[in-house]
This record gives structure tokens, sequence and C-alpha cells, in this order.
């Protein structure tokens, strides 16, 4: 047989190579330095995938983002070993994304009376036994394998593990083969590729955290570096509060989840996420009607697809049960001019940086309302580019609070001069504690990024290529601008359902579909696809339940607020 040509997008250079030839082999030739996977014809593979036939290859490293989800799943699976082979009675869950990694717990086989899991607490000097395991293991270079097998044969490697929901998540979604991989003896499930050997895995750390530890890996796409450990705890309070309430409820992962929907459980789970959702409204309301003698203005932020406005909108409602009347301002409306907004380093005018605002006139205008003085609210036009005033009075009397949306609502730099001490911030977000499985979570950045797809398509007839394309600049303006602000807040909202992602596959799949294998979004919606085909979707009648003041109907229409 002849040779096969393959074009390397590394290089702009096409290769002559055997059939058969792996993509390791052909990276050694063509491929960057660190490489790590790689896109064939724009669908993510490991490094030990053969070609046969001629393909288009672009080699990734861990400034990728697939690279980087590559180096974490091979750097969960060295640890999911040590746990094993340090705590054999125990279960390693990888439970929720931190700012600064992974959060884990070492747990026992069988939880609490009310579903709540029973932690194993781990001593300083056993996450300092792991982290050296994890180092001779990577210091090894052990190498990752890859099976296919039948679900029957997958469950009994897993019931010897104690590893349930992954048990569950086998026989819920009706494959007839799945992908088992293999390291040093011990096997496991990752929902796409590995590095082909732990060698790779150079750079990590373990850090105690709560009641277990924080597993850190570069965050920022330089794999030569740990950044130091943020102690979130406000936030890990939420995502902890919500994993624990979804395992009272019988959902510790999405096998559950799919089971629970079989069995129709769906509209109970419904019924009971909404009714969190109102007592967690009406306690953040409790919480700023305790302060009503100081608090005049309540600033709520998030990011993206957090639900900020359909959480302004309910904080509202349960204000005013309380005897308090908001207000609210758009804080969108005190953008500068256009000719005076800052631009990137590509020149282009950011509009997500705190000095694309006017905090001269937004904080004057502040403490004049707190003054007890009538101000005249702007309005930007948009198209425009310019603010302007048409006779919008307000006045804050008595019982009035006012209430403003907004990215940069949680950074005190925007409002200096206001006394800090008339102001509640709310942070809201959707923080799914949901897992896949035991040691494959989901990430909240997946679950917004679903919601806006929707949602732009819906409202603004932007279509989804488009949406996976601006996606990485909007997390970057996150990471700048919201995410180092979240302990700031008084209160969190956690905007996440626990029904939320059969509801969202039910209308992303069909969008997904869409992109054809030529786009640059290609990839990302492959592997979001293959996400969502692990999730038993809701039916129309089943989505139809989920009342119009829902969180969700801001997304997927039908929202009454």
């Amino acid at each position: 047989m002849g040779s096969i040509r393959i074009y390397c997008e590394n290089d702009g250079k096409d290769l002559l190579v055997q059939p058969g030839c792996d993509l390791k082999a052909i990276a050694e030739q063509a491929g960057p330095e660190g490489t790590i996977a790689a896109l064939v014809d724009n669908q993510l593979k490991e490094l030990d995938f053969k070609l046969f036939s001629t393909h288009t290859v672009r080699f990734i490293g861990y400034d990728h983002p697939d690279g980087r989800r590559t180096y974490i799943r091979s750097l969960c699976f060295v640890l999911q070993n040590v746990v094993r082979e340090l705590f054999p009675d125990k279960i390693l869950v990888i439970d929720y994304s931190l700012p600064s990694g992974l959060y884990c717990e070492i747990r026992e086989r069988e939880g609490l009376h009310d579903g709540r899991p029973r932690i194993y607490p781990v001593s300083d000097k056993q996450i300092e036994n792991i982290l050296f395991r994890m180092r001779e293991i990577v210091a090894a270079d052990l190498p990752f394998k890859k099976v296919k097998m039948t679900p029957q044969e997958a469950t009994a490697l897993f019931e010897a593990n104690g590893q349930q929901e992954k048990i569950n998540l086998l026989h819920s979604t009706g494959r007839l083969l799945c992908s088992v991989y293999f390291l040093d003896g011990q096997a496991d499930t990752f929902y796409g590729p590995l590095v082909t050997s732990t060698g790779c895995l150079k750079t990590f750390d373990l850090m105690s955290f709560s009641n277990g530890f924080c597993l850190q890996y570069p965050m920022d796409g330089n794999s030569g570096k740990v950044l130091p450990m943020k102690e979130q705890v406000k936030l890990a309070q939420a995502l902890k509060e919500h994993s624990d309430w979804c395992a009272i409820m019988g959902v510790k992962g999405v096998g559950s989840l799919n089971t629970a929907v079989k069995n129709g459980r769906i509209i109970e789970l419904i019924n009971l996420s909404e009714a969190l959702h109102e007592r967690k409204y009406a306690d953040i309301a409790d919480m700023i009607y305790a302060r009503r003698g100081s608090v005049k203005i309540v600033f709520i932020a998030g990011p993206s697809s957090s639900g900020k406005t359909s959480t302004s909108k309910r904080l509202a409602i349960q204000c005013r049960i309380l005897g308090m009347n908001p207000k609210v301002i758009e804080l969108d409306n005190y953008f500068l001019d256009r000719e005076r907004t800052p631009r990137d380093k590509n020149g282009d005018y950011d509009f997500e940086a705190l000095g694309a605002m006017d905090l001269e006139l937004l904080g004057r205008q502040l403490n004049q309302l707190l003054d007890g003085q009538q101000v005249e609210i702007p309005k930007y036009d948009f198209k425009q580019g310019k603010a302007f005033f048409n006779g919008n009075f307000m006045k804050l009397e008595e019982k009035d609070i006012l209430i403003m949306e907004g990215i940069h609502a949680l950074n005190p730099d925007m409002i200096p001069g206001v006394d800090q001490s008339k102001v509640f911030r709310v942070y809201a977000s959707a923080l799914t504690s949901l897992s896949i499985d035991e040691n494959n979570n989901i990430s909240t950045a997946d679950n917004r990024m679903l919601r806006r797809m929707i949602r732009d398509n819906r409202t603004r007839g932007i279509i989804p290529e488009d949406t996976i394309m601006r996606w990485q600049s909007v997390r970057r303006g996150e990471n700048h601008n919201i995410f180092p602000f979240q302990e700031n807040a008084d209160a969190i909202f956690n905007s996440a359902h626990i029904f939320e992602l059969p509801v969202l596959k039910y209308y992303a799949e069909p969008l997904l579909r869409r992109i054809l294998p030529s786009s640059p979004a290609y990839t990302e919606a492959t592997r979001m696809l293959k996400f969502l085909s692990y999730i038993v979707e809701l039916s129309p009648s089943e989505i139809a339940a989920i009342p119009p003041t829902s969180i969700l109907r801001e997304f997927i229409a039908g929202q009454t607020l």
C-alpha cells in the first residue's frame, strides 16, 4: 500500500506517511513542542490514534482549551489510582471546579441516612503522601491504554471500586460498547482523550481545602506553573450546598438523573428545585431587609448567562413582599461614549473593561440619590454609541432601594467614593455541582454556554457557531472582571437547576448538529454533543411543567417576569 498525505496545519505543510501511522509519530516530525493531543479534521483525538487515509491535522498543547482538558482528565486518573492504592476501602469524588482547580473529597462508600455523602477527612500528611505517590507515577512515565468493552464487563470493574454513579450512567445510556481506560492495571472511564503517558503531566499540586483538597494545575494556558491557591470560601460553600442538596434528592450524577427521568420523577424534581430557588430569593431579600437601616443599593453581578436579569426581577418581588420599594437602573446606561471607550490589545473596543464605564457620572449620581436628591438617569444608545438624557428622573424615598445589575458590580473600584455600608452585593451564577460520575465533573462554563447558545439563537438570531467562537473571549473577560471579585458578595445565588441539563439538551442538540465539519467551531460542537449524549432529554410535555417564572425561561422562552 502506498503512502497517505497528511496536511499539518501547524506548519502548513504536507507529510507523506505510511497507513496505520499514529499521531504521536507524526507529531515528532511536525508537531510543536508540548503537543498533548490533535485535531484530525476538526475532531479531537489521542496521539495513539492511527491514520489510514488523507487527513488535515492540527497538533495542540496546553495553550488550547482541548489540550488543557486532556491534561486535566489524565491528571485526574493518576489521582484516582493513588487514592485507590492508599485508601482501598474509600472512593474519590471529584466534586466541582474552583478558581484554583478541582475540589476533591475522599468518601466512605456508604452515605449518611439522608443521602448526603459520608466524607473521610484527610490530614495534611495524607495529602502529602498522595502528592508524593502521584509524582512517582508521573516519573515512571506509565502509559494510558484504551479498551472497548461491553457495559456488563465495565460494570464488573466499577462495582469492585464502589463507583455506583459510573454504573448508573453505563446502564442509563443504552450503549452497546464503552471506552475504558487503564493505568497500571486500574480501570476508569473518561469522556474525552487522555495523554499518551503519565510523563506528560509535569505540573500539578494538591492543597488542603475544606474537608478535602484542591487538585491544582496551570490555569492560564502556561503549562509550566501552578498559580497560588485562592481561598474562595463563599463560592465553595454555595457549591457544597448544591452538591449536598442534589444528593438528598437522590441525584448524585448524570446516571441517577437519567434514572429519575426514566422513572417519571422529573416533575417532582422540577417543583422541588423551583421551590428551592424561591426560598433562596426570599433568604437574600431577608438579608437586605435586616440591613434596611443602611442598605439602599443592591448590586447584582455574574458571568454570562448566569440569569442575572431573572435574579434581579425575582429578588425585587421578594423585596416588595417585605415592604421595600425596589427601583431598577441598568448599569449599561453608564457606558462612555464610543470615542472614549478603551481598546484591547487587538485594537478593538473593550466594552467589558471597567474603564468603558462613566465611573465619575455613576459615582456622582449614586451619592446624590443617597443624599435624597433627584437625578436624571442617562439612557445609552448602543447603535450611536452615545448616552443621552430623556427626562427619566429618579429620587430615592424612605422605603426605596436601588437594584443595579452589571458585570462590574462586585468590583469596589467601580464606586470608590460611595459609602460601602449602603451597598449590598449579590453574585449570581449557574454553579452546577452535578457530575457525570464520581471522577468526571461538569464544567459550570459548559452549562452557561449552552444557555447562551439557546438564547442567542432564539432572541438575537445568532447562529450556534458564532456563540461558540465568541465564548473564549467571553470567558477571558469573566476571568478578569468578575471571578476575582466573587468573595466580595454579601450573598451568592446559585441559578443552576438539578433538572436543567435534560432541558438544555432538548434545545441545544439540534443547534449543535447544524455546525459543519469544516467549521472551526466543529470541535467544540462535537465535544458538547458527546457530553449531551450521556443525558436523557425531557419531552415537550415535561418541559411545559417548568413554571413561567423559572430562571430557565429566560433562555428557553415562556417567561412572564
